[in-house]
Protein backbone atom coordinates (compact mmCIF):
# COMPACT_ATOMS: atom_id res chain seq x y z
CA UNK A 1 0.00 0.00 0.00
CA UNK A 2 1.63 3.48 -1.49
CA UNK A 3 0.51 5.66 1.87
CA UNK A 4 3.01 8.56 -0.09
CA UNK A 5 -0.06 8.82 -2.67
CA UNK A 6 -3.05 7.60 -0.45
CA UNK A 7 -2.33 10.73 2.57
CA UNK A 8 -2.78 13.71 0.16
CA UNK A 9 -5.87 11.76 -1.37
CA UNK A 10 -7.42 11.93 2.49
CA UNK A 11 -6.36 15.12 3.67
CA UNK A 12 -8.11 16.47 0.65
CA UNK A 13 -11.37 14.47 1.50
CA UNK A 14 -11.21 15.61 4.76
CA UNK A 15 -10.82 19.04 3.21
CA UNK A 16 -13.57 18.68 1.21
CA UNK A 17 -15.78 16.87 4.04
CA UNK A 18 -15.11 19.86 6.11
CA UNK A 19 -16.23 22.36 4.10
CA UNK A 20 -19.52 20.53 3.48
CA UNK A 21 -20.10 20.53 7.26
CA UNK A 22 -19.07 24.28 8.04
CA UNK A 23 -21.68 25.38 4.26
CA UNK A 24 -24.78 23.09 6.67
CA UNK A 25 -23.80 24.54 9.54
CA UNK A 26 -24.20 28.67 8.21
CA UNK A 27 -27.62 27.26 7.31
CA UNK A 28 -28.30 25.16 10.62
CA UNK A 29 -31.82 26.81 10.79
CA UNK A 30 -32.82 24.32 8.65
CA UNK A 31 -31.86 21.49 10.77
CA UNK A 32 -28.58 20.09 10.50
CA UNK A 33 -26.65 16.50 10.98
CA UNK A 34 -27.42 15.06 14.20
CA UNK A 35 -23.76 14.80 15.01
CA UNK A 36 -23.66 18.62 14.27
CA UNK A 37 -26.21 19.17 16.35
CA UNK A 38 -24.73 18.11 18.60
CA UNK A 39 -21.63 19.93 18.36
CA UNK A 40 -23.67 23.38 17.77
CA UNK A 41 -25.52 22.67 21.02
CA UNK A 42 -22.21 22.27 23.12
CA UNK A 43 -20.47 25.38 21.56
CA UNK A 44 -24.17 27.54 22.05
CA UNK A 45 -24.39 26.23 26.00
CA UNK A 46 -20.62 26.36 27.00
CA UNK A 47 -18.27 28.18 24.34
CA UNK A 48 -15.51 27.21 22.87
CA UNK A 49 -15.84 26.60 19.49
CA UNK A 50 -17.82 24.42 16.92
CA UNK A 51 -14.52 22.70 15.67
CA UNK A 52 -13.26 22.26 19.07
CA UNK A 53 -16.41 20.51 19.78
CA UNK A 54 -16.05 17.97 17.13
CA UNK A 55 -12.45 17.25 18.25
CA UNK A 56 -13.30 16.63 21.86
CA UNK A 57 -16.68 14.20 20.68
CA UNK A 58 -14.11 12.64 18.26
CA UNK A 59 -11.44 11.86 20.80
CA UNK A 60 -13.88 10.19 23.23
CA UNK A 61 -15.91 8.23 20.52
CA UNK A 62 -11.84 6.94 19.85
CA UNK A 63 -11.29 6.01 23.64
CA UNK A 64 -14.37 4.58 23.49
CA UNK A 65 -13.51 2.41 20.33
CA UNK A 66 -10.36 1.51 21.84
CA UNK A 67 -11.76 0.20 24.84
CA UNK A 68 -14.17 -1.87 22.45
CA UNK A 69 -12.38 -2.86 19.75
CA UNK A 70 -9.24 -1.46 18.53
CA UNK A 71 -9.74 -3.22 14.83
CA UNK A 72 -11.26 -0.02 13.77
CA UNK A 73 -8.84 2.30 15.18
CA UNK A 74 -6.34 3.18 12.60
CA UNK A 75 -3.65 6.23 12.45
CA UNK A 76 -6.08 8.32 10.16
CA UNK A 77 -8.49 8.10 12.92
CA UNK A 78 -6.35 10.30 14.91
CA UNK A 79 -5.98 12.60 11.92
CA UNK A 80 -9.23 12.50 11.24
CA UNK A 81 -10.28 13.60 14.53
CA UNK A 82 -7.96 16.98 14.74
CA UNK A 83 -8.24 17.86 11.29
CA UNK A 84 -11.89 18.04 10.41
CA UNK A 85 -12.48 20.02 13.48
CA UNK A 86 -9.45 21.88 12.57
CA UNK A 87 -11.01 23.01 9.10
CA UNK A 88 -14.22 23.17 10.36
CA UNK A 89 -13.49 26.27 12.71
CA UNK A 90 -11.02 27.75 9.30
CA UNK A 91 -13.87 27.88 7.14
CA UNK A 92 -15.91 29.75 9.68
CA UNK A 93 -12.97 31.98 10.53
CA UNK A 94 -12.24 32.62 6.81
CA UNK A 95 -15.79 34.06 5.98
CA UNK A 96 -15.49 32.57 3.21
CA UNK A 97 -18.77 30.78 3.09
CA UNK A 98 -22.36 32.31 2.70
CA UNK A 99 -23.99 33.15 5.16
CA UNK A 100 -28.16 31.91 6.07
CA UNK A 101 -30.38 34.87 4.43
CA UNK A 102 -34.29 33.02 5.24
CA UNK A 103 -35.11 33.08 2.11
CA UNK A 104 -35.28 29.55 -0.76
CA UNK A 105 -31.40 30.10 -1.88
CA UNK A 106 -30.99 28.47 1.91
CA UNK A 107 -32.10 25.86 1.07
CA UNK A 108 -29.62 24.92 -2.43
CA UNK A 109 -27.01 26.42 0.02
CA UNK A 110 -27.96 23.30 2.43
CA UNK A 111 -28.58 20.42 -0.38
CA UNK A 112 -24.71 21.63 -1.95
CA UNK A 113 -23.35 21.26 1.39
CA UNK A 114 -25.40 17.59 2.34
CA UNK A 115 -23.53 17.08 -1.31
CA UNK A 116 -20.11 18.37 -0.61
CA UNK A 117 -20.34 16.34 2.79
CA UNK A 118 -21.25 12.94 0.69
CA UNK A 119 -18.12 13.23 -1.65
CA UNK A 120 -15.26 14.21 0.76
CA UNK A 121 -16.50 12.00 3.14
CA UNK A 122 -16.28 9.11 0.22
CA UNK A 123 -13.43 10.57 -0.64
CA UNK A 124 -11.27 10.50 2.74
CA UNK A 125 -12.53 7.12 3.14
CA UNK A 126 -11.14 5.30 -0.12
CA UNK A 127 -7.83 6.51 1.19
CA UNK A 128 -7.99 3.76 2.98
CA UNK A 129 -5.95 4.85 6.21
CA UNK A 130 -8.92 4.73 9.13
CA UNK A 131 -12.42 5.63 9.57
CA UNK A 132 -13.40 8.60 10.77
CA UNK A 133 -14.16 8.17 14.97
CA UNK A 134 -17.95 8.09 14.42
CA UNK A 135 -17.90 5.12 12.34
CA UNK A 136 -15.11 3.34 14.09
CA UNK A 137 -17.30 3.53 17.44
CA UNK A 138 -20.37 2.48 15.48
CA UNK A 139 -18.38 0.04 13.92
CA UNK A 140 -17.19 -0.96 17.30
CA UNK A 141 -20.24 -1.20 19.40
CA UNK A 142 -22.32 -3.29 16.45
CA UNK A 143 -19.11 -5.88 16.90
CA UNK A 144 -19.68 -5.93 20.49
CA UNK A 145 -23.17 -5.78 20.63
CA UNK A 146 -23.63 -8.38 17.85
CA UNK A 147 -26.43 -5.88 16.02
CA UNK A 148 -26.18 -4.81 12.22
CA UNK A 149 -24.20 -1.86 11.84
CA UNK A 150 -27.63 0.13 9.88
CA UNK A 151 -28.94 -0.64 13.31
CA UNK A 152 -26.51 0.81 15.52
CA UNK A 153 -25.80 3.30 13.17
CA UNK A 154 -30.15 4.80 13.82
CA UNK A 155 -30.28 3.92 17.72
CA UNK A 156 -26.66 6.05 18.14
CA UNK A 157 -27.95 8.87 15.91
CA UNK A 158 -30.99 9.20 17.46
CA UNK A 159 -29.50 9.39 20.90
CA UNK A 160 -26.88 12.10 19.75
CA UNK A 161 -29.76 13.69 18.05
CA UNK A 162 -32.22 13.81 21.73
CA UNK A 163 -29.14 14.85 23.38
CA UNK A 164 -28.43 18.07 21.36
CA UNK A 165 -32.11 18.86 21.18
CA UNK A 166 -32.43 18.74 24.82
CA UNK A 167 -28.90 21.19 25.33
CA UNK A 168 -30.69 23.12 22.76
CA UNK A 169 -29.43 22.17 19.30
CA UNK A 170 -30.93 23.27 15.77
CA UNK A 171 -32.73 20.45 15.15
CA UNK A 172 -35.41 20.87 11.73
CA UNK A 173 -36.64 19.33 8.36
CA UNK A 174 -33.30 18.66 6.82
CA UNK A 175 -32.00 16.81 10.20
CA UNK A 176 -34.23 14.28 9.61
CA UNK A 177 -33.67 13.67 5.28
CA UNK A 178 -30.19 14.29 5.72
CA UNK A 179 -28.85 10.63 5.82
CA UNK A 180 -31.07 9.69 2.73
CA UNK A 181 -29.48 12.70 0.74
CA UNK A 182 -25.68 12.22 1.95
CA UNK A 183 -25.42 8.51 2.01
CA UNK A 184 -26.17 7.56 -1.70
CA UNK A 185 -23.57 10.29 -2.32
CA UNK A 186 -20.97 8.86 -0.16
CA UNK A 187 -21.02 4.99 -1.29
CA UNK A 188 -21.28 6.27 -5.08
CA UNK A 189 -17.91 8.34 -4.34
CA UNK A 190 -16.52 6.18 -2.30
CA UNK A 191 -16.79 3.07 -4.61
CA UNK A 192 -15.48 4.96 -7.45
CA UNK A 193 -12.76 6.73 -5.95
CA UNK A 194 -12.20 3.20 -3.91
CA UNK A 195 -11.65 1.75 -7.37
CA UNK A 196 -9.33 4.71 -8.49
CA UNK A 197 -6.82 4.63 -5.64
CA UNK A 198 -6.24 0.97 -5.66
CA UNK A 199 -5.46 0.93 -9.56
CA UNK A 200 -3.06 4.50 -9.34
CA UNK A 201 -1.82 2.29 -6.25
CA UNK A 202 -0.84 -0.63 -7.92
CA UNK A 203 0.32 1.14 -10.87
CA UNK A 204 2.35 3.15 -8.69
CA UNK A 205 4.18 0.22 -6.74
CA UNK A 206 4.56 -1.44 -10.18
CA UNK A 207 6.57 1.21 -11.17
CA UNK A 208 8.69 1.51 -7.83
CA UNK A 209 9.35 -1.95 -8.51
CA UNK A 210 10.61 -1.94 -11.89
CA UNK A 211 12.11 0.50 -10.99
CA UNK A 212 14.20 -0.82 -8.20
CA UNK A 213 15.00 -4.02 -10.57
CA UNK A 214 16.69 -1.90 -13.33
CA UNK A 215 18.68 -0.31 -10.82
Amino acid sequence: MNYAFRWPFFVVGIMVFSLGIALTINMQHLGIHPWDVLNVAFFDKFGLSIGSWNIIISCILIIVSFCLDRTYIKVGTFFNAILVGAFVDFYHWSGILPNATDTWIDIVFILLGIVIMGFGGGMYNAAGVGSGPRDGFMLSLSDKLGAPIGRVRIMTECTVLVIGLLIGGPVFVFTFIFTFIQSPIFQWTYLKLGTLVVKLDYKRSNRLKRDTHAS
